[in-house]
């Protein structure tokens, strides 16, 4: 069961100000380990540390693949596959334009300075970030999600919606 919490949207520039959210409470991060340990407990042959060495070898070979371009399907979970958040190029006759990443503020100039990206006419940078997509498939399409998840209230969510529909009457003024 998903437990949710609720939050106000506090952006006074979005068309949802003020509006209330609802937000699944995460319980635990399952890592590898943990996953193997669960895993092992379904009536399996295999070792928690088998199934843990394979996990990781699965991971590892995931991102292999997904560098070099390819996407990986996972049955009834997930595509994975590499994007790229691209920077606006001015291409002109003269410019220099690379494909790689380039001039992220992350790195550092000899002074210990952000750098800023170079879009100077000698280098431009297509990409600016580079990230990692999961698309959800077959049985765990959102339409099916939809059907199989069921919700509840975390205590301080109920008690937060229960203040703002229940308010507490103001004190009489004393004479």
């Amino acid at each position: 069961m998903l437990e949710l919490n609720i939050s106000q949207n506090q952006n006074s520039f979005s068309s949802a100000f003020g509006k209330w959210f609802a937000r699944v409470e995460y319980k635990k991060a399952m890592s590898i380990d943990d996953m193997a340990r669960h895993m092992a407990e379904h009536n399996t042959p295999f070792t928690a540390g088998t199934i843990a060495g394979i996990l990781k070898d699965f991971v590892s070979c995931t991102r292999e693949m997904c560098l070099e371009g390819n996407t990986v399907k996972i049955d009834n979970l997930a595509i994975f596959k590499c994007s790229v958040q691209g920077n606006g190029l001015d291409i002109k006759e003269g410019y220099k334009i690379v494909g790689g990443l380039g001039g992220l503020p992350a790195t550092k100039n000899a002074d210990g300075t952000p750098r800023t990206p170079d879009y100077t006419k000698e280098a431009q940078y297509a990409v600016k970030s580079c990230k990692l997509l999961a698309q959800a498939t077959g049985d765990f399409t959102r339409t099916e999600l939809n059907g199989d998840a069921s919700f509840r209230w975390t205590k301080a969510a109920r008690e937060a919606i229960d203040a703002i529909v229940n308010p507490a009457p103001a004190p009489e003024p004393e004479p």
